[in-house]
């Protein structure tokens, strides 16, 4: 299923601060910064790719669910959640 660009945009714009957050982990570690720094922002990082991922089940569904022709699959919508879990 494609999604729409009102569902992907979102999600492109979270993906890329995380990419910024985690260029940010990389020069944190390079500078020998402090070990809790690095691993809040890598729980930061973490925690913006979660988001991206649920935004992108949530976007689905609801395109699915909004969709006339569509077919849910609750057992591929199943995995796809668990596979973030």
């Amino acid at each position: 299923m494609q999604l729409s660009e009102e569902t992907t945009k979102p999600v492109i714009n979270r993906l890329r601060r995380a990419h910024g957050q985690l260029a940010g982990v990389i020069r944190l570690l390079e500078e020998g910064q402090d070990c809790e720094k690095v691993v809040m922002q890598l729980a930061a990082v973490s925690k913006a790719l979660d988001k991206a991922g649920f935004g992108m089940i949530a976007g689905g569904l609801k395109e699915c669910l909004d969709g006339d022709d569509a077919e849910l699959d609750s057992a591929k919508l199943e995995k796809m959640f668990l596979s973030l879990a």
